[in-house]
C-alpha cells in the first residue's frame, strides 16, 4: 500500500501542550477508525508552524477525507517514492 507524507500548515502548533497534542491525536485516531482499515497513521513530526504526517493509504482521496473530518489542513500530499537511511550507504 502506498505511503504518503502530508504537510499541514498549522500556525503555532509547536507551542501546543502535551495534553493538547494527546487530544488532537485521539481525534485523528477516532477518524482513522471510522474510515476503516485501508488508512493508517504512522507518525507525525511537529515543527513551529507545520505538521508533517506519514500515512499509509490506497490514495490521497482518503487522506483528504481524514483531514476534512479532523478539521486540519492537508496542504500538500506527497506519495513516497523511496525510503533511505544511513544504513543504505553502507
Amino acid at each position: 500500500m502506498p505511503k504518503f507524507v502530508i504537510e499541514r500548515m498549522v500556525p503555532g502548533v509547536g507551542k501546543l501542550t502535551p495534553s493538547q497534542l494527546r487530544e488532537a491525536s485521539a481525534k485523528s485516531n477516532a477518524v482513522v477508525r471510522e474510515l476503516g482499515p485501508e488508512i493508517k497513521w504512522l507518525t507525525s513530526y511537529i515543527t513551529e508552524d507545520k505538521v508533517y504526517c506519514v500515512f499509509v493509504a490506497p490514495s490521497d482521496d482518503i487522506i483528504l477525507e481524514h483531514a476534512c473530518c479532523v478539521g486540519i489542513p492537508a496542504d500538500k500530499i506527497s506519495r513516497v517514492a523511496a525510503v533511505t537511511d544511513p544504513s543504505s550507504g553502507e
